[in-house]
Order: structure tokens, then sequence, then C-alpha cells
């Protein structure tokens, strides 16, 4: 059986997302306790995304573009542009800050910007890890053709293969392009999963969803995707989280003392600067 879960807009950096984890029926999907859905968006001449430097802990982030590119900063040094079809991974451990902004030769003409966040928890022994950045270029990454389903398993092992991105716990993370009545089974390997629908519609058990809405299989039992017209849809999951977390902001962690004291040391500059984005920086939020 699957629920059925609808993303609430939000604004980040100026431009609006759909958030679909955490959801008041789900806050976790294996060890996934948050989904971003970035676009689509056309931005004329002179715009761009800049989402300003901000702090993790306690977890790591998974960047993936369907269309654009994003210049990522952050404070270890890093400076890299992620492109369609490639995968940022960023372990914030014990804690980091980035900023994701469009690069000026991209604002010069309209551009497009299509994509999806994704926040992996980190189970509670590495939590305080040093932080860590991993770019994952599109070729290493591996795709298969199943039933008239093209397939990219982007992390985890699944439909005969595995990638190559390296993880801290069992979680899978897969693309797949679904032609009109083509059907896909789920992964079994995993105990947690969900299928975003990021265009057209899927039904799965007599249930039909459209764009911007997510199956949640609520059990590992054999389930199949049908694709009721082209479609591309986000698979997502993964083992349970190793006991409840605590979510605020852009914090994550086991303990509610240790979200405390990031927000003390965000307030407080106390996080390393982004070399070269070192002077804009988001302010701690209001809300209690």
């Amino acid at each position: 059986m699957a629920a059925i879960v609808e993303g609430r807009q939000r604004d980040v950096g100026g431009f609006k997302v759909r958030r679909v984890l955490p959801s008041r029926a789900f806050r976790l999907v294996g060890p996934l306790i948050f989904l971003d859905h970035m676009g689509p968006l056309t931005l004329p001449p002179g715009e761009g995304i800049d989402v300003l430097p901000h702090p993790h802990i306690g977890l790591a982030t998974v960047t993936y573009l369907l269309d654009g590119e994003l210049i990522h900063r952050d404070s270890l040094g890093s400076l890299q542009s992620i492109q369609p079809g490639e995968i940022n991974w960023m372990t914030a451990g014990r804690g980091i800050a980035h900023s994701e902004r469009s690069s000026q030769a991209l604002r010069r003409a309209e551009s497009k910007f299509h994509g999806l966040q994704l926040w992996v928890a980190l189970p509670k022994a590495q939590e305080e890890i040093e932080p860590a950045f991993h770019h994952y270029a599109a070729p290493s990454l591996p795709m298969v053709e199943h039933d008239g389903a093209q397939i990219r398993v982007l992390i985890g092992n699944a439909y005969g293969v595995e990638s190559r991105v390296q993880t801290l716990s069992p979680v899978f993370f897969i693309d797949a392009r679904l032609r009109a009545k083509a059907e896909l089974p789920l992964p079994e390997v995993y105990e947690q999963r969900a299928a975003y629908v990021v265009e057209g519609a899927v039904s799965c058990d007599g249930q039909r969803v459209e764009a911007r809405k997510m199956f949640v299989f609520t059990s590992a039992a054999g389930s199949s995707l049908r694709a009721e017209s082209d479609a591309r849809v986000a698979l997502l999951g993964g083992a349970p989280i190793d006991g409840p977390r605590h979510i605020w902001w852009n914090f994550v962690s086991s303990s509610a003392e240790r979200i405390e004291q990031a927000k003390r040391d965000w307030k407080e500059h106390h996080f390393p600067k982004i070399p070269g984005d070192e002077t804009d920086f988001t302010p701690l939020p209001t809300y209690s």
C-alpha cells in the first residue's frame, strides 16, 4: 500500500520551492529527512539563483539538477559547478557553511533552473564527523534500461548496478524516465521507499499521482509504478534511521541541545567563512 504526500510551497533565497519532506504524515523516508523540488524556473537576463551562505550540522546535502547550473562554494574551500545529471554530496557533520548561486555567465541571458535537493540524516555515530564535499560527474553514475524506463542510479544499489557515490548509511536515489504505459518495479533491497513524480503521471495499487506529489510505500513488499503518460520519477529511501531526529532550520541532530549550540554558533559567527563568498550572511530565523 502507498500513502500520498503533496509538497508545500516555501521561499528559499528569493525563489519558491516545493517542500515534500518533512511532511505531517512522514518526517523521514529511510534516512531522508528533507526533499525540496526546485523549479522549474525561467530566469530573465540579469537574474539568477542566490542561496546565500548558511550553515548545516548533522546531515549530508544531496543536490541534483534537471536543468540549469549552480556554483557551489563552502567553508572547506570547495568551488564546484554542478550541471544536470551530476551529484553534489556535502557532508556537514560537526558543521559547514555553503552557498549556491548562478554563475555570472549564466545571468547574461535567459536561463532555466530545475532540480531536487535532499538531506540525509547522518547516523548518530557520524553526526559530528569532519565535514566533506564530493562531486560526481554524470558519466560516473550508472544508467540502465528496463522495459520502457531509462534509469539513472544516482545513489545506492538497484536494477543490477551500483552508484559510486559514497554514503554513511543505506540510502538510494534514482532518476527514472518512463514512457507511457511502462511499468517499473521498485527496488526491494531497502526497507522504506518513496516515489516523487517530477513530471507526468503514474499509478500504483490503483492510485494515480500527478506531478509534484509523492507515493510513500508503507510496506516493504513488492510494488510497481505504471506510467499513465510519459513521466519522470525520483525514487528514494533507505534503511530507517537509528532513532528520532530534531530538525530546526538547516540543523539536524539527535540532540536538542546540539541544535541550540548550532544556533548560537551561527548567530555569533563562529562557523568558518566561505572563501569567495565571505560578505553575505543568512540571519538566524526568528521563529521558535
